[in-house]
């Protein structure tokens, strides 16, 4: 069947009339059963037939799928405009700044999906924020779309701002709360204890500083002596790794550290800590828990034996 009335739209113009992306809409409309993949092209179903869709030849772009403006009311088309889904590139609109690889980059570092060679792989946190997996008809690739109310959730919001470098926090330097996501530089007067002298010289340089003084091989900034082992153990077994990384809710919650590539949370639980921190530490648990994170406790009492918990940990998520 050919038509080539002026009043019929292409399914790209269709998706911009319904100010949707034009992938979402084919997606959609294969999924109704309108049209189906073939080889390259798509190609109209009985059902679409039904729908008013037709044929249109162009010697610019040959055979191409038409429907009637009459469509934009059909409820089922009216139903995908209230349930717009938006994926990186529709995002830029809200962080102009920022590319559709920093944006994906951003969500798998936050746990929302995963960078592979199939692809954007949805995660089982991505699915709590709204994401959906998808796959390009053109090239097979894995894709995630998301419904457009995420650019307003305020953890997406936080995280793209600060990627964009912003500077926006909603962090209250005066509460006391370790949510902070930047490390400062050692003082200049501060003294960082000889790493290649004696072991034990070291280890009496490193007990005679103060908790605010002592730093990590690789510069962060630690609390105590156990923050310290469970720090170089990330650094020597090559795991990039955050320092007082915000956990992705609303609330000011920070976990001590934080491994990315695994999408796992450590706390290093001391003695003898105020009941604010120790409050805090509870309900950074509670959370990881509620929203499935991978979450390490390192206690006091582990001190000898880091290596050993988190060789076992990281081997449970590998």
């Amino acid at each position: 069947m050919s038509n080539s009335d002026d009043s019929r739209l292409s399914t790209s113009a269709l998706a911009k009339r319904l100010k949707l992306p034009i992938q979402q809409l084919f997606v959609t409309l294969r999924d109704y059963e309108w049209i189906q993949r073939q080889g390259k092209s798509w190609a109209l179903t009985a059902k679409g037939e039904l729908q008013g869709g037709a044929y249109q030849e162009s010697q610019r772009f040959g055979r191409y799928i038409v429907w009637p403006e009459s469509l934009m009311e059909h409820p089922l088309v009216t139903a995908i405009e209230s349930n717009q889904r938006i994926m990186p590139g529709g995002m830029q609109r809200y962080y102009p700044h920022l590319g559709v690889r920093q944006i994906n980059r951003n969500f798998a570092e936050l746990g929302l999906l995963k960078l592979t060679r199939r692809g954007l792989e949805l995660t089982s946190l991505g699915e709590r924020f709204g994401g959906r997996q998808e796959r390009d008809e053109d090239n097979g690739l894995l894709l995630v779309s998301w419904p457009h109310e995420i650019v307003d959730d305020a953890v997406i919001h936080r995280e793209l701002n600060r990627l964009a470098g912003s500077g926006t926090t909603t962090d209250d330097p005066g509460s006391g709360s370790a949510t902070s996501e930047a490390v400062e530089a050692p003082a200049p007067d501060t003294v960082a204890p000889d790493l290649f002298s004696e072991a034990n010289e070291v280890s009496l340089a490193l007990e005679s500083q103060s908790e605010a003084q002592r730093y990590a091989l690789d510069g962060h900034a630690v609390d105590s002596l156990l923050q310290l082992r469970v720090c170089d153990w990330l650094y020597t077994a090559q795991f990039a790794h955050a320092r007082n990384r915000r956990l992705p809710v609303e609330e000011l919650l920070s976990a001590d550290f934080y491994v990315p590539a695994l999408g796992l949370y450590i706390e290093c639980w001391e003695r003898d800590v105020p009941t604010t921190t120790l409050t805090r530490r509870l309900r950074t648990r509670e959370v990881c828990r509620e929203l499935d994170l991978a979450y390490q406790e390192v206690t006091a009492a582990d001190i000898d034996r880091v290596d050993e918990l988190l060789t076992k940990c990281v081997a449970g998520l590998s």
